[in-house]
Order: C-alpha cells, then sequence, then structure tokens
C-alpha cells in the first residue's frame, strides 16, 4: 500500500490531498456527483433484485454475514482512533526542532510505508506471537494503527505546516510557549484541514479491514468466507459480501462529501 500526501493551497483555502483513497464527491465536480448517485442506486437495485427474486441463496448470505459487519466496524472504529493518536505524536515529532525526536519520527514514517501491511498483521501475529501471544482482534487493531499512523502522521504534519506562521509570531508576542502555541492555536487551526483526509483514511482502513479475516477476525469478509466455503456458493458470496462493501464505502464518502462542504463554507465565513 503506498500513499502520497501533498497540500494544495487556494485562496484563502488550503486542501490536503491523500491518494489511495475513496472518491469523495464534490459539489463543484458533477461528473463524480453523477457517478456516486450512479453507483450507490445501481448498488441497491442490485442488492433489492437479488434478495427479492433469489432469496436463496442470496438472503440466507445476507442474513449470515450482519454480525461480520459489526466487527468490520469495531477494527475499523479502534484502529482509526490509535492511529489519530500516533499520527498527532509523528507528526509532532516530524516537525519537531529536536534532531533526535525528528529521526525517530521520520524513520517510523519510512519504515511502515516499506512494508506492506499484510506483511505488518504477519509480523505482529506470527513473528512476535513466539515472544508473547497476541489475540487475533488485537493484532488487528494494531497493525492496522501502526500502519495508518505513519499516514495519519503525514497528514498532520501537512495540515501544521499549512497554517499561516503569522499565527505562530501573534501567539508568541501574547506570551504563549511553544507547547501553549501548538495546542491553543495551530491544532484547532490545523483541524479543519486535516478533518477531511481523515475522513477518506478512514474509508480506506475499512477497506482494508478485509485483510484482517487472514487472522481469523470474523469480519465481513470472513463471514462471507466462512458461508462459501460450507455451501461451495463462492460467486453468490462474494458478489453479496462486495455488493455491501460497496454499499457502506458509498455511504461514507458521501458523509465525508458532506463534512467537506461544511469546512469549506466556514472556512469561507
Amino acid at each position: 500500500m503506498t500513499k502520497q500526501c501533498k497540500t494544495s493551497v487556494d485562496p484563502g483555502h488550503v486542501v490536503i490531498d491523500v491518494g489511495d483513497g475513496a472518491a469523495i464527491p464534490k459539489p463543484s465536480d458533477k461528473g463524480l456527483v453523477s457517478a456516486w448517485r450512479l453507483s450507490f442506486a445501481g448498488a441497491l437495485i442490485v442488492l433489492a433484485c437479488l434478495l427479492y427474486f433469489k432469496p436463496d441463496p442470496y438472503l440466507r448470505i445476507f442474513k449470515f454475514v450482519p454480525d461480520g459487519i459489526l466487527v468490520t466496524f469495531q477494527v475499523t472504529v479502534y484502529s482509526i482512533a490509535l492511529a489519530l493518536v500516533f499520527g498527532l505524536i509523528t507528526g509532532l515529532g516530524r516537525i519537531s526542532r529536536n534532531k533526535y525526536v525528528n529521526l525517530v519520527a521520520s524513520t517510523y514514517v519510512e519504515i511502515v510505508r516499506g512494508v506492506p501491511l499484510l506483511v505488518q498483521l504477519f509480523y505482529i501475529y506470527y513473528a512476535l506471537g513466539r515472544l508473547v501471544h497476541v489475540p487475533d482482534l488485537l493484532a488487528a487493531v494494531l497493525s492496522m494503527s501502526v500502519c495508518y499512523g505513519a499516514y495519519m502522521g503525514e497528514v498532520f504534519r501537512a495540515g501544521i505546516t499549512a497554517v499561516p506562521v503569522g499565527q505562530t509570531e501573534a501567539a508568541r508576542s501574547l506570551g504563549f510557549n511553544r507547547t501553549q502555541t501548538m495546542y491553543h492555536v495551530i491544532l484547532p487551526q490545523a483541524w479543519r484541514t486535516i478533518l477531511p483526509p481523515v475522513g477518506n483514511e478512514f474509508i480506506a482502513l475499512l477497506k482494508d479491514t478485509s485483510l484482517v479475516s487472514i487472522l481469523g477476525v470474523a469480519d465481513l469478509l470472513r463471514r462471507g468466507r466462512e458461508y462459501a466455503s460450507e455451501s461451495f456458493q463462492y460467486f453468490e458470496t462474494f458478489t453479496m459480501v462486495a455488493v455491501i462493501y460497496l454499499i457502506i464505502t458509498l455511504i461514507l464518502s458521501k458523509l465525508v462529501s458532506i463534512m467537506e462542504e461544511r469546512l469549506s463554507h466556514h472556512v469561507k465565513r
């Protein structure tokens, strides 16, 4: 998994663009908005047709996987929460004037970005398992958090550095020290820039949670694999799993789009 984080500046508005995420529909992009509506409507129609015209096996599959959806969201929420903590610490380390702190943070980012997520999952669950037992769910959350924490670190770094230098100078002139300036002045402004790509990373992380099924975590994909292995209906099972994933990610991408639009209106005001 390779991602790139870049910062572009529009008049009065800074935008962080993180690759390898879901396409977020924006009102200004009519083609993408239409594509989202077409995709979402198509996914709902396909799901409804499968359940209505061929309830056997699609309805049975649909009833078999809901607990897997809950586990998928559980892993995603826990992982993104920890990744935000890792990302904040890493982002602050990347802009630190202390060369040792900066070196540690930068090394963490480079190592994690250079190792595939699947390898990280195997390493924490199997390799470290020789030294200490790591439950499958905990291994999944730790792996996803460590991986996405590195990318979140770049998002935080870009968001913090995008805040005008004048804000720091104004805070220091008021008697704030570096820590007070960061937490009371810089970070509250940086969040407006950071939140949209964090939403995008949330969607990407949810899709990547499908990898944790390899560890035995009973997520959506794992539940689908269990049903398919019992019934040998692989085409029907993975069609249903794919449609469910698509509907979930499309809904989340729309929510992120709404959040971005509200943030942009707030910045313009």
